[in-house]
């Protein structure tokens, strides 16, 4: 299975979701997603108390997996996927190391709080392929990470470690090297104390606070026409050709 779904031994109400395609650096393709999606729904019908999300074999989640990326069907189970993190009625912890590039700084972006070694490496590195994110990626980015650091990842596609994304407040919590699950239990157990039902209550007013409007007209037909251009089949040409893109306006 691409995705593990286990309960610590000791507290059955925390949930531990591990991302299981080491071999991939545990990128995101259609059967990932789906299960990621079921676990998420599961956790929230059995009323977990707090969801750790992480990844196998050193690394998070190294992006989208580019054989299915083009795929509309894909696009909307992320957007699913993303939703049940950001709205689930607990919370819900990003442990990372290694890879949260891409769909994987979505993931990290979606969970509440976020606990990653010094070394770990984000970034939306879309310029390099010539797809666009969504309206909300942007513009939580920008909340979480901070105006600034949202362009540089955006714009300039940098990858940006965890020690620099500690300093901005977007990472809540830095760790050692090697070892990024345990500490990350350990808050799951000191969050599974605290009262349940209040954690839902502030869970809806910060999403009332952060709410992002649709985004408007001139914004959808930009990234409408990215997705359309022939830069972006470069891009993917580019990407499975181990090769240089040629993007243009075009």
């Amino acid at each position: 299975m691409p995705v593990l779904v286990e309960a610590l031994p000791d507290a059955a109400d925390v949930v531990v979701v591990t991302l299981d395609r080491p071999e991939r650096r545990n990128a995101l393709d259609h059967a990932t997603l789906q299960s990621l999606d079921d676990a998420i729904t599961h956790a929230v019908a059995e009323r977990a108390r707090v969801l750790v999300l992480t990844g196998a074999g050193g690394h998070f989640c190294a992006g989208a997996d580019l054989t299915g990326v083009e795929d509309e069907g894909f696009v909307d189970l992320l957007r699913s996927v993303l939703e049940g993190l950001h709205s689930a009625p607990f919370p819900v912890v990003a442990a990372i190391e290694g890879a949260a590039l891409g769909a994987g700084t979505q993931l990290a972006m979606s969970c509440d709080l976020r606990i990653a070694t010094a070394t770990a490496s984000f970034g939306i590195p879309a310029a390099k392929l010539g797809l666009t994110v969504d309206h909300w990626t942007v513009q939580q980015l920008a909340r979480h990470a901070g105006d600034s650091l949202a362009r540089v990842m955006l714009l300039g596609a940098e990858v940006l470690r965890g020690d620099r994304l500690y300093a901005s407040g977007f990472v809540h919590r830095l760790v050692d090297e090697g070892g990024v699950v345990e500490p990350a239990l350990a808050w799951a157990r000191e969050l599974r104390a605290l009262a349940p039902l209040t954690i839902a209550a502030h869970k809806v007013m910060l999403g009332v606070a952060e709410h992002v409007e649709e985004p408007p007209p001139v914004a959808v037909e930009a990234r409408a026409a990215a997705w359309a251009s022939a830069d972006f089949q470069e891009g993917l040409a580019a990407f499975r050709e181990r090769r240089t893109p040629d993007f243009r306006w075009r």
